[in-house]
């Protein structure tokens, strides 16, 4: 298989659904922004970025900078993971399809015109008239249903329960500044304990369990940003290092999404000239 599909972000929920891809024999590009926040860091290949190659399962990713790059990663078997949030990279290479998968909760810019199927993750985009197909990333009966018109629900701002636990769970910055790690992912914290700081304060664990997510060290970040997450399951230690059964779900989902409108529409790639005009 030849097709080249281009996924926007590369979080935890977005690595799931690489992952699909790249499995079914897709060649993936992800696009990211300049300094990824991505809390689930074990799990997002983001991290490329920062690290220049990181692995997830059995699957890599490879900071790139030009089309070599790409292919580079290709004949290695890996992912590029590239900054370039406006995709740019459409102007090079020709794709089958474009997969928003940023969860920024409102619509960022792709639309339909800029691929032969277009997809986007959670709320923010219509399907049908934004992009072809949006997938429902709530947790429930309806997660990972394929919404081809019409939108997904909207964002309660209320983490999945866990052990009666939601939004205790996550962790968001007290002030802006610069964060400095005290406990990270992996390990087991107490309610209480300081996890990290902002500039020069304190940032406490909300809850008991294990710290599954942790901004990066280093990282300027702004009042309110989701900085950490809490799974209160000690036992789900070596799940900090594995994709969530959310974003196996998510990214089976999509896999399915694009595998439907490649049946409809057939398994045309979109050409340069007209996919320059459509980048903003």
């Amino acid at each position: 298989m030849n097709d080249i599909v281009i996924v926007r972000g590369g979080g935890d929920i977005a690595t799931g659904v690489i992952q699909k891809l790249y499995r079914s024999g897709f060649k993936v590009i992800v696009t990211e922004i300049n300094n990824p926040t991505s809390i689930r860091r074990k799990v997002c290949l983001s991290e490329a970025i920062y690290e220049g190659e990181v692995r997830v399962e059995k699957l890599v990713g490879v900071y790139s900078e030009s089309l070599k790059d790409i292919m580079n990663a290709w004949h290695n078997n890996k992912i590029p993971v590239l900054k370039d949030p406006k995709v740019r990279i459409l102007k090079d290479i020709n794709v089958t399809a474009i997969i928003d998968a940023t969860l920024s909760k409102r619509n960022i810019g792709t639309n339909k015109c800029m691929a032969p199927i277009t997809i986007a993750l959670g709320p923010g985009y219509v399907g049908g008239q934004d992009v072809d197909v949006v997938i429902e990333t709530q947790r429930g009966h309806n997660l990972g249903t394929l919404v081809f018109q019409g939108e997904a629900s909207k964002n309660t701002g209320i983490p999945g329960i866990i052990k009666g636990y939601g939004i205790e769970r996550v962790i968001y910055s007290p002030c802006e500044g610069k964060l400095k790690i005290i406990k990270d992912i992996g390990d087991v914290v107490n309610k209480g304990d300081v996890i990290c700081l902002v500039n020069d304060s304190n940032v406490y664990a909300t809850i008991p369990g294990v710290l599954r997510g942790m901004i990066r060290d280093g990282l300027y970040v702004k009042k309110g940003l989701k900085i950490a997450d809490i799974d209160p399951r000690i036992t789900e230690i070596e799940n900090c290092n594995r994709v969530s059964d959310k974003a196996r779900n998510i990214g089976g989902a999509t896999l399915e999404a694009l595998m439907y409108m490649k049946n409809i529409k057939g398994g045309y790639v979109y050409g340069r000239e007209i996919a320059e005009k459509n980048i903003r």
